[in-house]
């Protein structure tokens, strides 16, 4: 098993060193201009400026980046909280899902921007309006898949719990949610990576510090190193958080494997 884990790595290492020496042909061969494609030394530069790495710079990149990461776990936890909660309400009752199922896939569809100007005309232009997206565009996934784990338990397992007259409570924590516990954390998983993104989307629309607003405002000054500096920030952000949740993942699951 340990085996083609390696052999994944290395192939991947090798993909990512042949986007890098394609873009660096390609920036440096004249391909396309510099205005829009930089070179990777020049990408780096920024990157090592915005950090400080090199001490000529103030280390904004560092600060923006802290703030994109704060609000995107405080807007995934908060939708976390909420789709485990309201996916148990919906879930634990058959009345209910018939009921709500309906209205949840027409509401989940929904792209998160659309309701920005909702959140705008009750937050205003403030982090809790971006907080509050995030949250509301991350909650889904958890909530959906809560959900089915819980429409999803063995009906023998269910007359087993009436038949020890487990409470609704009871049968929820010690049945429902251990049933549920893979579908909520591939939910989950899902919902770091739209958080991730709502974040961004919303830090250039409300004006608040972050890589979003970074990148936006590099865009505006044809600072294209800056701009791909920034991208580049956020796919190691999205790498970093995906693998985390996946290496919790594995070891809240521990119980599933033989």
């Amino acid at each position: 098993m340990k085996a083609p884990a390696r052999g994944g790595w290395l192939g991947s290492a090798l993909v990512l060193a042949a986007l890098v020496a394609l873009w660096w042909v390609a920036s440096n061969g004249g391909w396309v201009s510099r205005v829009f494609l930089p070179t990777p030394q020049a990408t780096w530069a920024s990157l090592a400026e915005g950090f400080n790495f090199t001490g000529s710079g103030h280390g904004e990149l560092a600060a923006w980046t802290r703030d994109t990461v704060a609000r995107m776990l405080q807007g995934w936890l908060l939708a976390s909280l909420l789709g485990v909660a309201l996916g148990v309400l919906v879930g634990a009752s058959a009345a209910a899902r018939a009921w709500l199922q309906p209205m949840l896939e027409f509401i989940r569809p929904l792209p998160a921007s659309a309701v920005l100007p909702l959140a705008i005309s009750i937050f205003g232009l403030s982090p809790r309006m971006v907080l509050a997206v995030v949250a509301f565009g991350a909650m889904w996934p958890v909530l959906l898949a809560t959900v089915h784990g819980l429409a999803t338990v063995d009906a023998r397992l269910a007359e087993a719990a009436r038949c020890l007259q487990l409470s609704r409570a009871a049968f929820i924590f010690k049945i429902g949610l251990p049933h549920a516990l893979p579908d909520i954390l591939a939910g989950a998983r899902l919902a770091l990576t739209i958080a991730l993104i709502v974040a961004v989307v919303g830090e250039m629309i409300a004006s608040q510090g972050g890589l979003g607003q970074a990148i936006l405002l590099a865009a505006r000054a044809f600072r294209a190193s800056d701009l791909f500096a920034g991208i580049v920030l956020l796919g190691l952000i999205g790498f970093a958080s995906n693998a985390l949740l996946a290496l919790a993942e594995q070891r809240l699951l521990r119980w599933q494997r033989p």
